[in-house]
């Protein structure tokens, strides 16, 4: 049984990231993706164009884009998927992390 992958996009994940990245006005190499405090559950996701990789930052490629992974996030992140999802009313990229214990309310913020 193969060890799971630190962190993987689906394939709509990753056709939007492209999509996204092939738009952007400034050069971009990659996604870079962490989380930090913030919320009423203590963490919160973020993601961001990145035009090179940090020192110490986890570089992953998976279908063909380039994570950057902020190395205080990893151990919150081992194992999640990134998908993207298109609703009648929303759309966006949604984060299936096994490390999340629960959400808040609202689902801007979750806890370990």
């Amino acid at each position: 049984m193969a060890a799971p992958a630190m962190i993987s996009l689906t394939d709509a994940a990753a056709q939007r990231v492209k999509h996204l990245m092939s738009k952007s006005d400034q050069p971009v190499s990659g996604l870079r993706i962490g989380v930090k405090p913030r919320g009423c559950s203590g963490l919160a996701y973020y993601f961001e164009y990145a035009a090179e990789k940090r020192q110490n930052e986890d570089e992953i490629a998976d279908k063909g884009v380039k994570l950057f992974i902020d190395p205080a996030s990893v151990m919150f992140l081992f194992g999640s998927e990134i998908d993207y999802q298109e609703g009648k009313i929303e759309s966006g990229f949604v984060f299936n992390n096994p490390n999340e214990k629960g959400r808040c309310g609202c689902g801007e913020s979750f806890t370990v």
